[in-house]
């Protein structure tokens, strides 16, 4: 099973969409980190259902509960363990389609490797409700990250090929706040909320892309060759439902360009060295380069769509067609925003750790 990720700072997450709760279990934080249940909850309170126009009417009160690990207001330096019940809960629609998978879903697979006993209300394990307790065990890694300076900012850069304009990070950081969708560029913003609205009206669904950012990452994270930097920050974001890739930097555009224009040249700044530009996106060898990490992540369209869709009955062996009901969102791409934040935080606090960067006691 694969339900756990991180080699010093470890999270394992547990519970089904439609179980009685979902949670994460973090094993390796320090002892001594101030962290309450209001500084976890302000980071849920950004993915919750409901928050957004192209979110699923499904809206849990998501209230975060502390089982173990802190006391007092501090880490222990025993597992964590957070906590969420699931209380709006409908699966009616679930158990008429139980033998029709969702094209786009992982209905079909999970069946087959799982024998039929996997728990498929709601998409069970693949669904998106688990990204939950990844922004928790990701507030508690971006607390322990600021005691080392470093900072995870992620916002929505496209949506249905309506493309926001590149900011600065400083104004990434103020104005994605301002609006549901999470996009910096706000008039790029009520493009993208028009698109996803029209698209609701049809019945359909619409995909995006989310850049995640980190500042003030130190040289040398990484463990090559194969714990390399970007493949364990690929591997935690494609942990994440509905992404489909990710690239770093100049990413697939490097594949059209010459040496000469995608490397980045060195030079010297206010005594520190640094490179002209980032095309590496912060990463050379597997190793952090000391230049701001930016990696952008592809999310496909929601699959459960109200468009009639091909299918098959898998328990008559027959094709048949899919019309999916129920509380889906038209776009994730929004929501999914503080989930990259939270498993890129996740995967630094990993790596600042191994580099003995971070104390096991924090006073």
């Amino acid at each position: 099973m694969g339900n756990s990720f991180g080699k010093l700072f470890t999270v394992t997450s547990f519970g089904e969409s439609h179980g009685r709760c979902v949670g994460i279990i973090i094993d390796g934080c320090p002892a001594g980190l101030p962290i309450t249940e209001e500084d976890i909850q302000r980071e849920v309170d950004t993915r919750k259902p409901g928050v957004s126009m192209a979110a699923t009417t499904r809206v849990e009160e998501d209230k975060v509960e502390i089982l173990a690990g802190i006391f007092k207001g501090k880490t222990t330096g025993a597992p964590i363990c957070l906590l969420l019940w699931n209380k709006d809960v409908d699966s009616s629609d679930y158990e008429k389609m139980r033998f029709l998978p969702r094209p786009g879903h992982a209905d079909y697979p999970a069946f087959i490797k799982y024998g039929g006993f996997n728990d498929f209300r709601g998409g069970g394990r693949f669904s998106g409700r688990i990204t939950a307790t990844f922004v928790m065990a990701g507030a508690v890694a971006k607390k322990l990250l600021n005691l080392i300076g470093i900072e995870v900012l992620a916002h929505t850069i496209e949506i249905g090929g309506i493309k926001a304009r590149p900011k600065g990070f400083d104004e990434i950081k103020e104005n994605a706040a301002q609006n549901p969708l999470r996009c910096a560029d706000l008039v790029a913003a009520k493009e993208m909320a028009r698109a996803i609205e029209q698209v609701k009206a049809e019945g359909d669904s619409i995909g995006g892309i989310i850049e995640g950012i980190a500042h003030n990452v130190p040289v040398g994270l990484g463990e090559p060759v194969f714990d390399t930097l970007d493949g364990e920050l690929a591997k935690a974001l494609f942990a994440i439902p509905a992404v489909k890739g990710v690239e770093f930097g100049s990413g697939f555009s490097a594949a059209s360009r010459r040496g000469s224009e995608n490397n980045d040249p060195f030079t010297i700044r206010d005594g520190k060295i640094v490179t002209v530009t980032n095309n590496a996106g912060g990463i050379l060898g597997g190793i952090s380069n000391g230049m701001p990490i930016v990696v952008r992540v592809v999310v496909k369209p929601t699959s459960s769509i109200a468009k009639s869709q091909r299918t098959v009955d898998i328990k008559n062996m027959e094709n048949t067609t899919l019309s999916v009901k129920g509380r889906h969102d038209v776009c994730i791409v929004p929501r999914a925003v503080v989930v990259v934040e939270s498993m890129m935080a996740v995967t630094l606090c990993d790596f600042a750790l191994r580099a003995g960067l971070l104390p096991r006691v924090i006073k």
